[in-house]
């Protein structure tokens, strides 16, 4: 799959599912506007659904929230992955969930200017830090999602991650994925829910049938009703080459930051376009 420059001046904003970009120098970032407060789980949740264009919130731990004035305008959640490798494999010192953490959503209004993202991310590891944190895991999906012929995501990189001095670790591990018609994902988790009738499998049904599959009849096969859903609703497998996986090292000073140990390699940051053909540097600014 083409994929976007990692080195893009560009930072993404959203609103109501669809991105739009803000350019690094544009600037106009005043934080004297600006505060950062914990959030409830269903504010951030009912912001992240709305705004984000994956339509999906993370199992989340920590929720932050960007306000102008008495208005959110931003959503940051620290979750916890689906597996305690993720933390592990890259701070095999800390505790997962307790000591570290993964950045799961950074969602900000198209109303905010650029460089807002870096300053609202400082707050948020500032405040964490004060708490105990000590890691926190970031990944960024670098495979842009068209939905009717328009992006609805252009695939995001990792710049503001680079900006906030985070640990560049390269890709994590390539997979295929299936893709639904909406540009989201299908986890192969949830898959494998539906496929053997495990908890949380009726909700994955619903979204499936949401998206235009036939609901599955009473006794029938799950596996079977599921490859035809998928088929139906014209869900497409793509082969992903893997996320940009960074790392930040929290703490209050310089010097207790320094001392949490990271256990992957730091590798130069990827450069360039990759696999981009030259028809579709249109649909990624600075490409």
């Amino acid at each position: 799959m083409p994929e976007v420059a990692t080195a893009s001046p560009w930072c993404q904003r959203w609103r109501a599912g669809w991105h739009s970009w803000r350019h690094v120098h544009d600037g106009g970032f005043d934080a004297r506007c600006y505060r950062v407060e914990p959030i409830s789980d269903a504010a951030a949740r009912s912001w992240v659904v709305a705004n984000h264009y994956s339509a999906s919130y993370p199992a989340a731990s920590r929720r932050y929230g960007l306000f102008a004035g008495e208005h959110l305008v931003g959503a940051c959640v620290l979750g916890v992955p689906m597996s305690d490798r993720v933390l592990t494999n890259v701070f095999p010192d800390l505790q997962p969930v307790r000591d570290s953490l993964e950045l799961s959503r950074l969602v900000l209004d198209d109303a905010v200017p650029g460089n807002g993202e870096s300053w609202f991310l400082a707050r948020v590891f500032e405040a964490e830090a004060s708490r105990g944190l000590r890691g926190v895991v970031a990944f960024a999906d670098p495979v842009p999602r068209l939905v009717g012929g328009r992006v609805l995501f252009a695939g995001h990189t990792g710049h503001i991650y680079i900006a906030s001095n985070a640990a560049y670790l390269g890709r994590s591990t390539a997979r295929t994925m299936t893709v639904l018609p909406n540009g989201s994902v299908l986890p192969a988790r949830s898959a494998q829910k539906v496929r053997a009738g495990e908890r949380g499998h009726h909700h994955v049904e619903r979204q499936l049938v949401h998206l235009g599959a036939t609901p599955r009849r009473p006794h029938a096969d799950p596996a079977a009703w599921l490859a035809a859903a998928l088929d139906e609703i014209g869900a497409a497998r793509v082969r992903h080459r893997g996320n940009h996986r960074y790392a930040f090292r929290l703490g209050q000073t310089a010097r207790l930051r320094q001392r949490v140990r990271v256990g992957m390699p730091s590798q130069a940051r990827p450069t360039g376009v990759d696999g981009l053909p030259p028809d579709q540097l249109t649909l990624f600014p600075g490409a």
